[in-house]
């Protein structure tokens, strides 16, 4: 057994002379490795030395660096620039009796678009037609049909008809003299305002005009063209919604005999249940067609406003 156990014996020596060697190679190849590359950046300088010595010379060329110094100049980024005054005009001028400027053209009419609806509705037969319509179709008993868009749009294009004469004379006396420079400022709205008042003034009644006098306090004026815009047309307003509730009252008449009518019969038959509306409806609308109602209402609407 001694044979055996001292051959194991060398051969595991062997093995661990063999890794120590093994490892010792190893260790010397790496340092070997490490100084041949450290060595490597002298050579690099050594080389790379006698390149840089002609660099250090001082540089005497005095007409390249001048000629340089122009397109340093110019590679500069130049400042921002400060704001400048504005060269067009910067005032409004009216002109006095000559043409009206273009800024003061632009002025005046959107001074007009902006205040049209409130000269729409007080100035001209607008809100007469249109409480006259939405009275007739309350007298139907229709609550949406016509749409106040349809009812509004008929009524201004009613209104354009009937105060046609009357805006001709308004563009022909105030606004065409005014923008050809013939007349100024104040003598046009005067001229083209004359037409406006003589309209109102023949379609106001004179107790609406006392009324409106009485509470703003102001004393009789000896004529009627003495009567200030600011009493006149709220003078005016009311005496179109007087006139407009008249004819509104006359066209509620039939229909509201057309509901007794058809109450008074539901009661007898006992269907009391029954709406009156839902059933007086078709022969309301029945009798409005018969009749050409819209056609009527609208003639006699013109017709109020024709004076001679």
């Amino acid at each position: 057994m001694k044979a055996p156990l001292r051959t194991l014996l060398r051969a595991l020596f062997l093995l661990i002379a063999t890794v120590v060697a093994g490892i010792s190679l190893l260790t010397f190849g790496a340092s070997s490795a490490s100084a041949t590359t450290v060595t490597h950046p002298v050579t690099a300088v050594a080389a790379v030395a006698p390149l840089a010595a002609p660099l250090a010379q001082p540089v005497a060329a005095p007409r390249v660096v001048a000629a340089a110094a122009p397109l340093a100049v110019a590679a500069t980024p130049a400042a921002p620039a400060g704001p400048k005054s504005p060269t067009g005009p910067t005032t409004i001028d009216v002109g006095g009796n000559t043409k009206p400027s273009t800024s003061i053209t632009i002025l005046l009419l959107l001074t007009v678009i902006s205040v049209a609806p409130s000269l729409l509705l007080m100035m001209t037969s607008f809100t007469k037609i249109f409480v006259v319509l939405s009275l007739t179709r309350n007298a139907l008993g229709l609550q949406t049909v016509p749409p106040n868009q349809v009812l509004a749009g008929l009524s201004l294009f009613l209104s354009m008809f009937v105060m046609g004469p009357v805006l001709s004379k308004v563009n022909q006396l105030g606004i065409q003299p005014y923008i050809h420079g013939t007349k100024n400022q104040q003598t046009a709205f005067h001229d083209g305002m004359e037409p406006l008042r003589v309209f109102m003034t023949a379609h106001t009644r004179p107790e609406e005009i006392a009324l409106m006098l009485r509470a703003a306090k102001l004393p009789n004026p000896e004529k009627i063209s003495d009567v200030g815009l600011t009493t006149l047309i709220p003078a005016f307003v009311l005496s179109e919604l007087r006139s407009a509730m008249i004819i509104g009252f006359v066209i509620f008449i039939p229909f509201l005999v057309i509901d007794l009518v058809v109450s008074s019969s539901l009661m007898s038959l006992g269907m009391m249940m029954l709406p009156p509306v839902s059933v007086s409806l078709p022969f309301k609308l029945l009798l409005f067609v018969l009749v050409d109602g819209w056609g009527l209402i609208i003639t006699a609407l013109v017709q109020s406003y024709n004076t001679s």
